[in-house]
């Protein structure tokens, strides 16, 4: 579903690239850096360093915006996506520019590549089991995402090669099991939405039985959520609500983790989503050497 690496950082306006470095600097830095008198402004070189083998690369777009911003230049030695080999230590980039805004930068920018780094590889690990079981629906995120940090978290899964689901509440519109007991009925529900969002986004309705779901598909439900299912009691009901809605979405979500997945898989299935994949993610390990200048 996700589009090719190159092209992925093609979606992030610019603007919006030098925003977030802009917000991530001044809460670094809120007003002085007495460390910067240390350094001062010699133009110095340092080498990105990754220190977890196997991982995907993801965020540097973010990681060049930081470092734009305090004036510094990075040269990356591997692309966006790229897979990170075996080696206990991998040159992956260098930045040169003056030491200070050099140092400036460094936190912000290695945490961008951090955790998008992490939630890259984990999606590849997810898709990877999807190709190896045969299934062709899609590994999705959510929006169990961290605040103000969800657009490095979703843009790491269109690297990692999965769905990034919806954006927020102003994209799909999904109807959760408090939706519809405040407002009296899973028919209601959805038509009170309808009446809001009109053809042009998809609605989606979380439910907990295959009854619940046919009366979401039966109210003009565009896909059906079906929660915290089992695996063989999800097959059931995915199967008979497509041979009764056969351009029904199914969607399965709750209590799948990396372990359980593949019992998840079925042609009757479009869609899996798993919270893991931002929420408990390891990050990737990497540092940012400066180095020491060569005596003459």
């Amino acid at each position: 579903m996700s589009l090719p690496s190159l092209k992925a950082a093609h979606s992030i306006p610019p603007h919006t690239l030098t925003r977030l470095a802009q917000q991530w600097l001044a809460e670094d830095t809120p007003n002085f850096d007495p460390a910067g008198v240390c350094v001062g402004s010699q133009e110095v070189e340092a080498r990105l360093l990754c220190k977890t083998p196997n991982s995907i690369l993801a965020g540097s777009p973010f990681f060049t915006a930081v470092f734009t911003e305090v004036g510094c230049t990075v040269d990356w030695i591997h692309q966006e996506g790229a897979e990170i080999g075996p080696n206990t230590i991998t040159l992956i980039a260098v930045v040169r520019g003056p030491a200070r805004c050099l140092l400036l930068g460094e936190r912000p920018a290695l945490n961008c590549l951090a955790r998008a780094s992490g939630i890259a590889t984990r999606c590849s690990q997810l898709q990877a089991l999807a190709t190896v079981g045969g299934w062709h629906g899609e590994v999705a995120g959510t929006r169990k995402t961290t605040p103000g940090f969800r657009l490095v978290e979703k843009y790491a899964m269109l690297i990692g090669n999965v769905s990034m689901h919806r954006q927020d509440l102003s994209g799909m519109v999904m109807l959760k099991d408090n939706h519809v007991w405040a407002s009296g009925s899973i028919t209601q529900a959805v038509k009170a939405a309808r009446s809001v969002c009109g053809f042009s986004s998809k609605i989606e309705v979380e439910c907990c039985s295959a009854e619940e779901g046919r009366e979401a598909a039966k109210a003009g439900a565009d896909i059906v959520m079906l929660d915290n299912f089992k695996p063989q009691e999800l097959h059931v009901a995915a199967l008979a609500l497509k041979t009764e809605f056969p351009t029904l979405l199914i969607e399965a979500s709750g209590g799948v983790t990396p372990e359980n997945l593949a019992m998840y898989f079925s042609s009757h299935v479009d869609i899996i989503s798993l919270g893991c994949i931002t929420q408990g993610c390891p990050v990737v390990d990497f540092s940012l050497k400066v180095q020491k200048p060569v005596a003459h």
